[in-house]
């Protein structure tokens, strides 16, 4: 699986429409996780945090609606694009499931082109950084067409490890990764690496960013992990 990819979470128990959506996601260019219960995606959102979720309302152990509840009510997914798929039609069910705190809403059975164009909507309209060939946060400009970085007008040059972490942080910003979220979403679930290495990287990627003294906006919290902020 690609760092670079969009990561997008499947949550949907009925097997022939779940392979229909991971194919149509993948298709697009999407890098796609599937779970077919809302215990299993929670689960899976702790081990590598998704771009976005695609939740069904109804499934076994937990529901699609207590899934979005719960990541609605903690720090490090509140923000996280959740759209809602359901049989359910009526207005009062999509009041409800918005309600609840998803972005967009889709009633079954839909179409796959409408299906990933709002998927694609969504992106755009909550973390604009994902649909965007130019990232920038702060004084900070990411190029990923030609894979640059910029800071305050002046070029930094940085590894590959480095530029993919730097991406990944500023995708998310505010948000706080642990090493092994960020192990899993810069290196890939694929690749052993010792999580101190994270450590090894973020600190070049430091240096390079603060070369002329500037600000150091990588925050790092104790016994969590590092975020990228510009706000303090």
């Amino acid at each position: 699986m690609s760092a670079s990819q969009t990561y997008v979470l499947v949550v949907e128990d009925e097997e022939s429409l779940c392979a229909l959506l991971q194919y149509n996601l993948e298709k697009e260019g999407f890098a796609v996780g599937v779970a077919t219960d809302g215990e299993e995606a929670l689960i899976m959102i702790d081990e590598r945090a998704p771009d976005i979720v695609i939740l069904d309302w109804m499934m076994p152990k937990v529901s699609g609606i207590e899934v979005c509840r719960r990541l609605r009510g903690r720090a490090e997914t509140r923000n996280l694009p959740i759209i809602m798929l359901t049989a359910r039609g009526e207005e009062g069910d999509r009041v409800r499931g918005l309600d609840t705190g998803a972005d967009d809403y889709m009633v079954k059975p839909f179409s796959m082109t409408e299906f990933t164009a709002r998927v694609r909507a969504v992106l755009r309209r909550i973390r604009p950084a994902l649909a965007e060939e130019r990232l920038v946060l702060g004084d900070i400009e990411i190029d990923q067409a030609a894979h640059r970085v910029r800071r305050a007008g002046r070029g930094v040059r940085l590894g590959p490890t480095e530029y993919r972490l730097l991406r990944h942080l500023i995708q998310h910003p505010g948000r706080v990764f642990s090493r092994e979220q960020l192990l899993d979403a810069v290196w890939g679930s694929e690749v052993y690496v010792e999580v101190r290495t994270v450590d090894v990287h973020v600190g070049r990627l430091r240096r390079a960013l603060t070369e002329d003294e500037t600000f150091d906006p990588i925050r790092t919290v104790r016994s969590a992990g590092y975020s990228i902020d510009f706000e303090g």
